[in-house]
This record gives structure tokens, C-alpha cells and sequence, in this order.
């Protein structure tokens, strides 16, 4: 049995639809709100959502920017309820990731078939997503199939060679682009007060490197130097922000092949790119964040409100806190 998140503040409307939906064959789980709604989906995932969007508290353009953004939420099917007909409305959520758009008031039948034709859609896109082995061709393949749907994405695909011991980044440069190791390895290093070295990464075949810094917004904290001759791609920024940003499944891939398909990452990694496409909220994260390489060794420590050195400053926005099941 399909389970449907509803999140409805009007009781009437929220009532008479969960009666609809279960007399359908749905189990349904009902909230008043948006954040009560996000609670809920955290411990125990939907097949479908159905939001409305003015609701107090967290409204539904909120919900869906959290959705997207948590490795367990995304992909959920997404349908917006709402009184407003207006075509910016519309534009705005199908914009965000809404799958549909239902104007109040709405029939049984236009409910149902809205349902029924996003739960099919959504098992055919499981059964055909590709998986690409980033250690042959993947990266290129993941491109290309994204340039389908961000055409602004640049179609240079060269192979930069990088001889043994070259400096590709220095620490206190500004990040210019994403870098991927498609062949050889690349070590990152820093250099404490003493003028000693220490390698805070190793990076292989397959690997991402550099995208902290462009997360970040911020000056690179250590160096990368080649450990033996090596082949990189380059993804410039301003297409690293598109990979991000630009669409909703293009930018869940992109995050899970950031992250190597682990999902401690891939939480990690989300929660920095909310910052990106949102403003940044106010207070700061209360645990220490460790990301690592493919390697297992650790890349950074970030502790809150520190700048530079060993951590960094992570904005903890009231959004972000319910992304990552913190409560209030």
C-alpha cells in the first residue's frame, strides 16, 4: 500500500482529502504544517507528497526546498496544492521541483489521476536511472545526459595532463573550478606555522577534489600537488553552481557522485549546497562536521564559527536544522 504525506493547515480540506485518499486504497498520514510535515517524512519516508503551499510555521515552497535537499527525501514525488491561480505561482513551484500543481477546489477524479500519474512516472524513472561508474567514462556520460537539461552547461570535455609534484591549486588561491582525477592521484597538503607539511588528502582514480572551497565560497585552506603524472577534468564553477542548482534530479545525482554513494557524504555535502540556493540563515552548527576521501583519510574538520585553519564557519538555518533532523 502507497503511503501519501498530506500537509494541510485548513482541517476541512485536509480531512475531507485524507478521506478520499484512503477510500482510494492509500494509507495516509496527515500535517497541519510544513515543519510537522517534514518531521514526519524524516521518520517514516512517503511515496508521495501533497502540500499546500500557504501554510504558517514552514510553508510549501520551504517543504519542497527540504525535500530536495535531504538525501532520504529527494526524488519524492512532489504535488502543490493552492488557491492561487496565478501563473508565477505555477512557475515558481514547477521552478523548485513540484512534479504537479492542483488548484482549489479540485475533484476527486482531478486528485486521483494526479496521483496516480506521478507514482507510475516516478517507478518508470527508478527502473531506467543510470549508474555511472565514475572509474569509466561515468563523469562524461553523467555530463552529457545533464546538458539535455541544462543547456548552459559548457561542452569542453578536454583532459588537462599534470606532470609528478605540479601545484594544481595553492592554499590562499580562489577556487576557479571543480576538479576530477581521471587517471593517477593527487595528494592535498597544508602547511602549519611551523612551515611543516601534512597531507589532509589522497585522491584517486574517480575521485572529486576542490569542491569545498566553491561550497564554501572561500579562499582554498590547503594545496593539491601531484603524486605521480595524472589526467584531471576541469568543471568550471560557474557549471559546478548549475550542476548544484540548475535541476532537481540533475543535481541529486550530481551530489551523490560528489559524495562517492555514501550517504553520511551525501548529508554533509547537501546541507553545505543549501547555502547556495538559499539565504543563509542565522546561529551555527553545535557538532563538528569530518568529510573524507575515498582513501579514508580525513580531509577537514569543521568546527563552528571558526574561519580558516583546521574548520570552517557552517551557517545552521532553522531550514537546515530539519533537514538533518535536528529539532527546535
Amino acid at each position: 500500500m502507497k503511503t501519501i504525506l498530506l500537509i494541510e493547515d485548513n482541517s476541512d480540506i485536509r480531512e475531507n482529502t485524507c478521506e478520499i485518499l484512503e477510500l482510494a486504497g492509500y494509507n495516509v498520514v496527515t500535517a497541519e504544517n510544513g515543519k510537522v510535515g517534514v518531521e514526519k517524512a524524516l521518520a517514516a519516508k512517503p511515496d508521495l507528497v501533497i502540500c499546500d503551499i500557504m501554510m504558517p510555521v514552514l510553508d510549501g515552497y520551504g517543504v519542497l526546498h527540504i525535500f530536495s535537499r535531504n538525501p532520504t527525501l529527494a526524488g519524492t514525488p512532489f504535488i502543490f496544492l493552492t488557491a492561487k491561480t496565478e501563473r508565477s505561482e505555477f512557475r515558481k513551484g514547477m521552478e523548485l521541483g513540484a512534479d504537479d500543481y492542483l488548484t482549489k477546489p479540485f475533484d476527486e477524479s482531478e486528485l486521483l489521476s494526479a496521483i496516480e500519474g506521478r507514482l507510475k512516472r516516478f517507478e518508470q524513472l527508478d527502473q531506467t536511472r543510470t549508474d555511472y561508474d565514475l572509474k569509466s567514462n561515468g563523469l562524461e556520460a553523467f555530463l552529457d545526459d545533464a546538458q539535455t537539461k541544462l543547456e548552459s552547461l559548457s561542452a569542453d570535455r578536454k583532459v588537462h595532463t599534470i606532470p609528478k609534484k605540479q601545484y594544481i591549486y595553492a592554499e590562499g588561491d580562489q577556487p576557479l573550478r571543480l576538479y576530477f582525477v581521471k587517471s593517477g592521484k593527487i595528494k592535498t597538503i597544508k602547511t602549519n606555522a611551523d612551515g611543516k607539511e601534512f597531507i589532509t588528502g589522497i585522491y584517486e582514480e574517480g575521485s572529486f577534489f576542490g569542491y569545498l572551497a566553491l561550497l564554501e565560497n572561500r579562499e582554498y585552506t590547503d594545496s593539491a600537488v601531484a603524486l605521480e603524472d595524472s589526467q584531471l577534468h576541469y568543471i568550471p564553477k560557474e557549471d559546478f553552481q548549475q550542476l548544484l542548482s540548475g535541476n532537481r534530479s540533475v543535481s541529486q545525482e550530481f551530489i551523490r557522485l560528489l559524495a562517492g554513494h555514501v550517504a553520511e557524504r551525501e548529508q554533509q555535502l547537501l546541507t553545505m549546497a543549501v547555502r547556495i540556493t538559499a539565504a543563509a540563515g542565522s546561529g551555527y552548527a553545535t557538532t563538528p562536521v569530518h568529510l573524507r576521501g575515498r582513501t579514508g583519510h580525513q580531509v577537514l574538520a569543521g568546527r563552528p564559527g571558526i574561519d580558516g585553519g583546521d574548520g570552517y564557519r557552517i551557517p545552521y538555518s532553522h531550514a537546515e536544522r530539519i533537514q538533518t533532523g535536528r529539532a527546535d
